[in-house]
């Protein structure tokens, strides 16, 4: 893994609070409930810690979020280099609209599935494989955010059928949409039914996302690159396709309805 200055800087501070505490890597473990390994690696940057992971050195250091803020740095760093710009936007943004055919997007994605999901082309490296999952999954910490933005996803129903992983990624992952679907107020999920035949989604995923000032801007994610347009004339023609998409969607509740329908296939 390459030892970026933020990394080091984590295990910098981690090694100094632990020893202001009077600590041992084992005491630290026992706290903060990970192993004595994988703290003795995040201290040698052989492993990037979690936002979890920084949340509890937080706690027991009582250090005032100063863990997490790192963390968050590192996270920046290890992100894909085109996806930056507009991971920036999706964290700010007051309103997401996504809409997926092809698999459950990022931020709802559990560790399992997203695994799954970056590892079945068989194009990334163990190491490149896990910095990506950690960095999906930092993510969706604004689904846990005392007010989170409004996120709106539409998918596929061949999303809950199309084999990701074996079988019990596939129902814990479904039941996962189930579960945020239920508990998160401000997130919606539709699916578009397979009886709805040929609609204007077909054509790709993409989202919408509209911030706390200016207009909306809309996302294309590709193979090794990604496209960011908030020209207003495209950015209209984008609304109008997702409203097209989402008529053919069904509502809410139905929608989870078939999602733990689908789930218990996966048993």
């Amino acid at each position: 893994m390459e030892r970026s200055p933020m990394l080091e800087h984590f295990a910098e501070e981690l090694r100094l609070a632990r020893n202001a505490a009077n600590m041992s890597q084992t005491a630290l473990a026992e706290a903060i409930n990970y192993s004595q390994p994988m703290v003795a690696k995040v201290e040698s940057c052989d492993r990037r810690p979690s936002l979890d992971f920084a949340r509890r050195c937080d706690t027991v250091f009582d250090t005032d979020g100063r863990f997490v803020r790192i963390q968050k740095r590192i996270s920046r760093e290890i992100v894909v280099q085109y996806f930056r710009e507009w991971a920036g936007i999706e964290q700010e943004a007051k309103a997401l609209r996504s809409f997926e055919p092809a698999y459950v997007p990022g931020l709802l994605q559990t560790e399992a599935y997203a695994r799954a999901v970056l590892s079945g082309p068989g194009l990334l490296s163990v190491e490149e494989i896990e910095e990506q999952v950690t960095a999906r999954l930092d993510r969706q910490e604004i689904l846990s955010r005392a007010k989170p933005p409004l996120l709106t996803f539409v998918l596929d129903e061949y999303v809950l059928r199309r084999p990701i992983g074996d079988r019990t990624v596939m129902r814990e992952q479904l039941l996962h949409l189930v579960k945020t679907g239920t508990n998160v107020p401000q997130v919606k999920i539709h699916v578009v039914p397979a009886s709805a035949g040929s609609y204007a989604g077909l054509d790709g995923s993409f989202v919408l996302a509209t911030p706390p000032l200016g207009e909306p801007v809309v996302y294309f994610d590709g193979h090794r690159h990604g496209q960011m347009d908030d020209r207003s004339d495209y950015v209209n023609y984008m609304i109008d396709v997702w409203e097209t998409v989402r008529s053919v969607a069904l509502p809410h509740q139905q929608s989870l309805d078939l999602i733990a329908e689908v789930a218990e296939t996966w048993s």
